[in-house]
């Protein structure tokens, strides 16, 4: 099986086999009935039904674009000058609808258009100007909160735009590490359901120490009144988010972003830098790269990671950077680690090609990337 067709049953049916002992994709098929039928009949979800209800959905609405899900390897290059500078950013507020899953569309509240928005990049003492712009066929306003500043609403207190209007406001960059910027116009809460975040890293003088590869990842929860699967038109549900049960879990915007779409890709030895965030609104991720362990992961300041973690809790409206070296080649799967989760899409791959040393790790597994 190629990464680009890996399903989000395939990857659940690879958690089971690698659960038992089973290697690659191909040997864990005989699962792949039973896991099927576990996740459609689990007891939970069938409360969950019970206490908020299903409602029909209408067919599929015609498309803005085909998705909003954002490439991981599409992130601002690494920072190497030494001196603050005064930086220009110009982020537009799009309403898209798109598909949320393959033959099922939803009607986003995006930054640039994609989900997250585009990762921001500027240095410890930078000056820096954001722009905010709402085009005028926009139906409602927004405004933005950047966890990186200092001073009243991150920046929301004077970027409110209607639609068709235009703020910009500056800020000094006074805190290196990753941040989440989101929609913070009432009711907040809402604007980030509908995919309204994303990440900005302040870097330290000099940037951060170089790595072979970096990606830009983040979470987020969809609270929609069909069921999850359900082919047609998915509309937000209020009560369901206020109970706090989703029924759809994304990783860059789309049930199949980084197993589909935008599988991660790198190369046997190649050092690896990860950001990873989660807009929520409302649950956090237990974020784990299955057969990886980081080296080194720091969520604030990188002057205060730790080391050789395997598992890290990312909190709704935070980001961590996570980093390691990739030692074997072959197919890893990204999880949140309440691992139901992946039933409902919090999954990814990464894609790893190069020489096998089975010095570390032996038999090889057929079936990978080699």
């Amino acid at each position: 099986m190629t990464p680009q067709r890996i399903s989000i049953l395939a990857v659940i049916v690879a958690i089971a086999a690698l659960v038992v002992g089973a290697q690659g994709f191909s040997q864990a098929a005989s699962l792949r009935a039973d896991v099927a039928a576990q996740v459609e009949s689990a007891q939970g979800s069938k409360l969950a039904v019970e206490r908020i209800g299903v409602q029909p959905i209408g067919p599929a609405h015609p498309l803005d674009a085909p998705n909003v899900a954002r490439d991981p390897a599409v992130l601002p290059p690494p920072i190497t000058r030494t001196e603050p500078a005064t930086v220009e950013i110009t982020l537009t507020t799009k309403e898209v609808t798109a598909e949320l899953a393959d033959g099922t569309t939803y009607d986003f509240w995006t930054f640039d258009g994609t989900v997250p928005g585009p990762m921001l990049r500027v240095m410890e003492g930078d000056i820096v100007k954001v722009t905010l712009v709402n085009p005028p066929e926009s139906s409602v306003s927004h405004n933005i909160d950047l966890h990186a500043v200092n001073g009243p609403g991150g920046g929301a207190a004077v970027t409110n735009v209607a639609p068709g209007e235009m703020k910009s406001f500056t800020f000094k960059a006074l805190h290196t590490g990753a941040y989440v910027y989101h929609c913070a116009f009432p009711p907040p809460m809402h604007h980030i359901a509908q995919g309204m975040y994303g990440g900005i890293l302040v870097e330290p003088a000099g940037g951060l120490p170089e790595v072979d590869r970096e990606f830009y990842v983040m979470q987020g929860e969809w609270y929609t009144t069909g069921a999850f699967g359900d082919p047609g038109h998915q509309e937000f549900s209020g009560p369901k988010a206020l109970a706090e049960q989703p029924e759809y879990f994304t990783f860059n915007g789309h049930a199949a972003a980084l197993t589909q779409l935008y599988p991660l890709q790198a190369n046997v030895d190649e050092t690896v830098r990860l950001f990873f965030g989660v807009g929520g609104p409302n649950v956090g991720s237990n974020f784990h790269i299955i057969g990886e362990v980081f080296d080194r992961v720091f969520s604030g300041s990188p002057d205060t990671f730790v080391a050789n973690e395997e598992v890290w809790y990312v909190p709704p409206g935070s980001v961590s950077a996570f980093e390691f070296t990739v030692d074997v080649p072959g197919q890893y799967l990204l999880v949140d680690h309440a691992l139901y989760r992946v039933s409902k899409g919090a999954a990814g791959v990464l894609v790893v090609s190069g020489e096998h040393d089975e010095g570390i790790y032996s038999p090889p597994v057929t079936g990978g990337s080699h």
